[in-house]
């Protein structure tokens, strides 16, 4: 496969989202990345490698749908870094790699043996990037976290939810996400500096500060201001716009989205859902419209209850006022025009699963797109393949090496 990463090699030890995350991007765009297991756990070094949604009835190691979408594009090899016959061939794995990446808690890699020193003497210009919770120095460095953790230490979930109930939090797992997308940035950039300069270096990546980038206004008003920010429901953080929110329609679970920025939206939104009491003097300004946004909110939801989600939006968007559905899965990834454009959701089959769906990487380039056309390693997939034919092992070792488990 060639790309605009063809020319890269990266060795793969992390799992989950946030590492798997990382390398499918760089995979995408034609890095060689290669997806170090453990033949022992059978797979469970990823948690996610045999968890749903399946496509049927059947359940294993091989089958779980969020592995195959987080791992489409990369070669996958099973080490035991138990015995030394194991470590030995990922010493030689990491000799001809540009990249190492892995998402364990902090230590696990020392304890291992492959530390950022170890790393150095196998490759003095590795570049190693890892991630964690929250990164291998100071006072939290031995804490150990997961997706929900990560967004209440970062101050997500105290931001998210309705008013004067529980914080709601933000699903599984969005900072996994969102620490992939710096990872990436994080590989990229050093090898830029190890291309410029011959040096490698290890980047040091923690997923809570990451989760704190999404919250820079909520900060802000902290450090300012003094406020601490409560959730506000659908309604805007800092009281900017008012109606702002999610209003039902006619339907089983359909819904708008809309939002008026000034007066004259207002009536252009009383003109559409043909309510003149939304402008009556009580709504007249701003700060009357947010003392009474329960009002507000009361008179628009009746109004949009009686519409048609597709119908009602495109008649606010076309008197300008904004406003979308609260699209369904199927109106997102099945009828959506411009995703289909993109290609967005490819498909790509799998040995086990058969034929199915996986996301794609949302951007367009015009000399070096993305490509992704294989689906994700079954364990040990590619064990002969790179130990054979990159490593230079022979079939007879190779052989040996699966009967004792060394692979």
């Amino acid at each position: 496969m060639t790309g605009a990463l063809s020319h890269l090699r990266v060795c793969d030890l992390s799992g989950q989202l946030a590492g798997a995350g990382a390398t499918k991007i760089l995979a995408a765009f034609g890095a060689e990345v290669i997806r170090v297991e453990d033949p022992v756990t059978r797979g469970l070094w990823d948690a996610l490698r045999g968890v749903g949604p399946y496509v049927d009835d059947r359940r294993g190691v091989d089958l779980g749908a969020g592995f195959n979408n987080h791992n489409v594009g990369k070669y996958g090899v099973t080490l035991n870094l138990r015995v030394d016959e194991g470590k030995q061939l990922l010493r030689e794995l990491i000799s001809v790699s540009d990249v190492v990446c892995e998402n364990f808690a902090a230590g696990v890699m020392e304890n291992r043996g492959f530390g950022y020193d170890e790393l150095r003497r196998i490759k003095p210009d590795i570049v190693y990037v890892s991630n964690c919770g929250f990164g291998h120095t100071g006072p939290y460095r031995d804490f150990k976290t997961w997706g929900p953790i990560v967004q209440a230490v970062s101050g997500l979930t105290f931001t998210s939810g309705l008013p004067d109930e529980e914080p709601a939090g933000w699903g599984f797992s969005y900072m996994d996400h969102g620490s992939a997308f710096y990872m990436t940035v994080a590989i990229m950039a050093a090898l830029h500096h190890r291309d410029r300069t011959g040096q490698g270096q290890h980047v040091d990546l923690a997923t809570v500060p990451a989760g704190m980038a999404m919250l820079p206004t909520e900060i802000l008003d902290w450090t300012v201001n003094g406020r601490p920010t409560r959730a506000g429901g659908n309604r805007a953080d800092f009281g900017e716009f008012a109606p702002h929110g999610i209003y039902p329609c006619r339907g089983d679970d359909r819904w708008v989205a809309l939002c008026c920025r000034n007066d004259r939206e207002l009536a252009l939104l009383a003109k559409v859902l043909d309510e003149p009491s939304l402008t009556a003097d009580r709504f007249a300004t701003l700060p009357k419209r947010l003392a009474a946004a329960d009002e507000l909110d009361g008179i628009i939801g009746g109004c949009t209850a009686a519409r048609e989600a597709a119908p009602l939006a495109q008649d606010l968007i076309s008197e300008g006022v904004p406003a979308s559905v609260v699209k369904s899965p199927p109106e997102r990834i099945d009828e959506d025009p411009d995703l289909a454009r993109m290609g967005l959701f490819p498909n790509v089959t799998h040995p086990k699963i058969g034929t199915v769906r996986v996301e794609g990487i949302p951007m367009t380039f015009s000399a070096t797109p993305w490509q992704i056309d294989s689906s994700a390693p079954v364990l040990g997939q590619h064990n002969r393949e790179v130990l054979g034919g990159l490593l230079g092992h022979d079939d007879a070792t190779i052989d040996d090496w699966t009967k004792r488990g060394v692979i």
